[in-house]
């Protein structure tokens, strides 16, 4: 061992070996790091953060160095790891090469992938950042065939029509808000705040207004008495007016403005405010900038013959991000209570889908017309169900135990365990 070529050889083995071991370090980091945290790390002045944006907007190229340079480091490696143990086992050349061989597949296999790759994707960016000189060197010498290859890379998109990936779908985004509340990342209302900011451009405004049977209105010709019994009573700020008939709304009525009506100044067809209307299938997004647009609060929500369907107000609209807004005169609202493990009383405007939810209830491809119990439970019976009906779906037993003439206004909801037969 004493001759100098083979400490030669042997100090040019493990160099060899931690040239790989950076590449496999450069390979992780680079794949796994997160473009969010980088930007971050660049807004707090990182200049190597800036920098390996600029290499992961070049990705193809980057991983092309690595995988050139860790293929030549391994084959050189085990060239001069054979060369090496023929020389010092000259006796035994007929298992020398294998034994080489073996043990440098080891040591690769512990040292040089999975230990670096293992502490790369603990912390990507900060070892990423670490090792961008050594990845810019080799990535300098091994440009012309990065470049070579990008070039082959887009001749064989072109062969197999190869189209890129789209960019990230609201379920992606979901499933890494969910990851990233698993992980300790984010607490659960910032996780239930961000999922209800991406979920919001897709809900319609019938998920969220006030159906007609529920709004409270006044006839334009009561007298300003009865008007203001009803803001005592039902203690809103805004109510709708309409002439003759709910379907003509003519205006909504300020509680503020009101008071100027009280005291004579106005005719109470003058202090209304102007009123808009939206279909039921117009997404909330783009009422609540109607709203801001024209300094509004309420719209009235028409159906598709135009007839009154409903009202949605701004408070509607922001709950669906925030959850439930209650003032000093609210009281809370349970919709759905427990009675026992299996057993739920569950009113009748109770979202479906959140019930669903509750109750760990998979709809899978089942659709349904209604976005409440009590519509579904109408679905159901195809009629408005009297009380006591009982009706079964999937491995819930439902029955009314509320209803009027026009809705199912309170269920009762069990959970049926479903026993396997014998065999």
């Amino acid at each position: 061992m004493s001759d100098p070529v083979n400490i030669g050889l042997l100090i040019a083995v493990v160099l060899l070996l931690i040239l790989s071991a950076m590449f496999s370090l450069c390979e992780i980091s680079y794949s796994a790091a997160n473009k969010v945290r980088l930007k971050t790390l660049e807004q707090n002045g990182k200049k190597r953060a800036t920098r390996m944006l600029k290499f992961l907007d070049s990705f193809d190229k980057v991983i092309t160095t690595i995988l050139i340079g860790n293929t030549i480091v391994t084959v050189a490696s085990a060239s001069i790891a054979t060369l090496l143990s023929v020389r010092l086992f000259e006796h035994y050349q007929h298992i020398a090469a294998p034994v080489s061989s073996a043990i440098l597949t080891i040591v690769l296999l512990i040292f040089c992938e999975i230990t670096p790759k293992m502490l790369a994707k603990e912390k990507p960016e900060s070892i990423g950042m670490t090792v961008y000189p050594f990845l810019w060197f080799f990535y300098m010498i091994f440009w012309p065939f990065s470049a070579l290859f990008s070039l082959w890379k887009k001749f064989i998109k072109k062969i197999f029509r190869i189209k890129p990936n789209a960019t990230i779908t609201d379920e992606e985004l979901l499933t890494y808000v969910e990851e990233a509340e698993s992980e300790g990342g984010i607490e659960k209302h910032e996780s239930t705040l961000i999922k209800s900011a991406i979920e919001f451009e897709d809900v319609d405004v019938a998920d969220v207004m006030v159906p007609r049977v529920e709004v409270i209105a006044v006839e334009k010709s009561v007298s300003l008495l009865e008007i203001e019994e009803k803001f005592k009573e039902f203690e809103f700020s805004r109510m709708p007016v309409y002439d003759e008939t709910i379907d003509n709304v003519i205006g909504i009525l300020h509680e503020r403005d009101f008071d100027k009506c009280i005291e004579g100044d106005k005719p109470l067809v003058e202090i209304l405010q102007k009123n808009i209307w939206v279909p039921q299938s117009m997404k909330i997004s783009t009422v609540l900038r109607m709203f801001q647009k024209q300094k509004v609060h309420m719209a009235v929500v028409v159906d598709e013959h135009g007839g009154m369907s409903g009202i949605v107000t701004l408070e509607d609209i922001l709950e669906e991000l925030v959850g439930e807004i209650y003032d000093e005169h609210d009281e809370e609202e349970i919709l759905t209570k427990r009675i026992n493990d299996d057993t739920f009383i569950v009113n009748g405007s109770e979202n479906l889908y959140d019930l669903f939810e509750t109750l760990g209830v998979e709809i899978g491809d089942d659709e349904f017309d209604s976005n409440t119990v009590g519509g579904f439970v109408t679905e159901l019976a195809e009629k408005i169900p009297l009380k006591g009906e009982k009706f079964n779906f999937k491995n819930l037993e439902i029955t009314v135990i509320k209803a009027d003439v026009k809705r199912v206004l309170e269920v009762k909801v069990k959970l049926v365990v479903e026993q396997e037969e014998e065999e």
